[in-house]
């Protein structure tokens, strides 16, 4: 690819990927990152599979902030991974979303290395924040202390 399409990309995501990191998230950005932070894992984490796409930038994203800001349960961890932009990273990931189709952007709730909760594109596209947010507060509730 050439230089100029790296610079516009990293140009036009770099808000998409600060939405997340200015809210407390830590960004996974290689292969090498995501193993080792799941090698530690302990406790819930919340994973956000970012995306570029209207869904993710109109729901996903506001939705995860305000379903975090406002939760009573919150997940220990925060972590992001950004699908089309760090795809190793992603999909190294996904490795750990056994039996879970790709999606982006979805929404893991993990229990140490265990999916306990997961939020597919199809439970955001077509949605409404406020049902996002039910969704993550109705899991966050569940699964975090």
């Amino acid at each position: 690819m050439s230089m100029a399409y790296e610079e516009y990309m990293r140009a036009l995501i770099t808000p998409m990927r600060e939405e997340l990191t200015a809210n407390g998230f830590t960004e996974l950005r290689t292969p090498a990152e995501v193993e080792a932070y799941m090698e530690k894992a302990e406790g819930t984490t919340l994973v956000v599979v970012n995306s570029v796409c209207g869904c993710a930038a109109g729901l996903a994203r506001p939705a995860i902030v305000e379903a975090i800001r406002t939760a009573e349960k919150k997940p220990d961890h925060l972590v992001t991974v950004f699908a089309g932009q760090d795809k190793e990273a992603t999909t190294k990931m996904r490795e750990y979303f056994t039996g879970i189709e790709p999606s982006s952007p979805s929404v893991a709730l993990l229990q140490g290395k265990e999916v306990a909760h997961f939020i597919p594109r199809s439970d955001i596209e077509g949605h409404e924040v406020e049902e996002i947010i039910e969704n993550l507060h109705a899991a966050f509730d569940q699964y975090c202390a």
